[in-house]
């Protein structure tokens, strides 16, 4: 017995003695809590516009909150969290209709409307990403060396875009990513799906803006019924339109008509059938530089 007490008295003295030598923390500083993705939820570059940062805040603040991703969360008659709805093709959806959170383009819905005090982005990530307040667009190509914080990172294809994000800055994102998860900082995942960035314009939209009409309208990447189909309008929806020509004759909803307009922001056209106004619209330039027009 009095071994095994002299043993423990030892082991006692040594360890008294480690806490004694060693090092204090630094001044004003502690080991604190493990850092979480509310933490990390801030502007974390700097070129923003005001607004853009502002986006960036809003959307980080509602990470904190620790709010739910639920599908079709977001799309009320006003920005906010709302209760979503049951996903057919994702089980994990199943208690989405219980909780009040957003989807990913609810949330960039709301940032941009609690940025601006105006409901800028409306829609689904398509209707965003292709949305008339463009200030600049960016390819998957160029990565992410141009992009600056409130930027919107898109996921998918030209025709089916499924994702949205906004970008923080540094290579990580804010996203309300899946069901059964809340409200989230992720890498950026480039690669893969991701088809670009846009940075929106809360500004002066530039260029004559125009409204389409139909259901179902597809754009198309030449002045042509036979090129390659880039995007759907599900309905009517605002567009700026970037220049107009004449080229191929289309007959469509008992109409004919051999005017094309360019559409920037899809880096696409679309017969002048389907937009509102007359034939040939008024204010509208007729394209003249094809080269300038793959810069747009």
């Amino acid at each position: 017995m009095l071994r095994r007490t002299g043993a423990i008295g030892t082991l006692i003295a040594l360890l008294t003695a480690l806490l004694l030598t060693s090092p204090a923390p630094a001044a004003g500083r502690h080991p604190g809590p493990a850092r979480t993705a509310a933490d990390d939820c801030r502007v974390l570059a700097p070129g923003a516009s005001a607004a853009a940062e502002r986006a960036v805040d809003a959307a980080c603040a509602q990470v904190a909150a620790g709010v739910w991703y639920t599908w079709g969360g977001g799309h009320g008659p006003q920005p906010g969290p709302t209760h979503g709805t049951v996903d057919p093709t994702d089980p994990a959806s199943e208690h989405d209709p219980e909780r009040v959170g957003f989807d990913c383009s609810g949330l960039v819905r709301y940032a941009y409307a609690r940025a601006t005090g105006a409901d800028l982005l409306d829609g689904d990530a398509s209707a965003q990403y292709y949305t008339y307040r463009t200030a600049d667009r960016f390819t998957a190509a160029e990565g992410l060396g141009p992009l600056r914080p409130g930027d919107l990172l898109a996921y998918g294809t030209p025709a089916h875009l499924h994702h949205i994000a906004l970008y923080l800055g540094a290579g990580r994102m804010v996203e309300a990513r899946q069901s059964g998860t809340r409200l989230m900082v992720s890498d950026v995942r480039l690669g893969g799906d991701y088809a670009g960035a846009v940075r929106v314009e809360t500004g002066t939209v530039a260029g004559p803006v125009h409204r389409t009409w139909g259901t179902g309208v597809w754009t198309k990447a030449q002045p042509s019924v036979r090129a390659a189909r880039v995007y759907a309008f599900p309905g009517p929806t605002t567009i700026r339109v970037g220049c107009q020509k004449h080229a191929e004759p289309v007959t469509a909803e008992g109409y004919t008509n051999d005017a094309w307009s360019y559409l920037p922001d899809y880096r696409a056209w679309v017969t002048n059938i389907y937009l509102q106004g007359p034939a040939w619209l008024d204010g509208v330039p007729a394209c003249t530089d094809r080269a300038a027009l793959s810069r747009s």
